[in-house]
């Protein structure tokens, strides 16, 4: 996701996709504790996707 569309949108929604995104990493990080997941991309993927809403919530926060 980029971060236009991410300014696209409104603070409840990405305060959702945040809330949303965090539970995926921890899914995924609980699942490769146990050797269940060979999706190792999607670490730094859902880092970056958290990083750009958190950016994005922290512009309009300032504006």
């Amino acid at each position: 996701m980029s971060a236009t569309e991410l300014r696209a949108k409104d603070e409840q929604s990405l305060k959702a996709e945040l809330i949303e995104l965090r539970k995926q990493q921890f899914k995924l990080r609980m699942q490769y504790s146990m050797g269940q997941s060979t999706r190792n991309h999607e670490f730094s993927r859902i880092r970056k996707d958290i990083a750009r809403i958190k950016t994005v919530l922290n512009e309009m926060s300032r504006a």
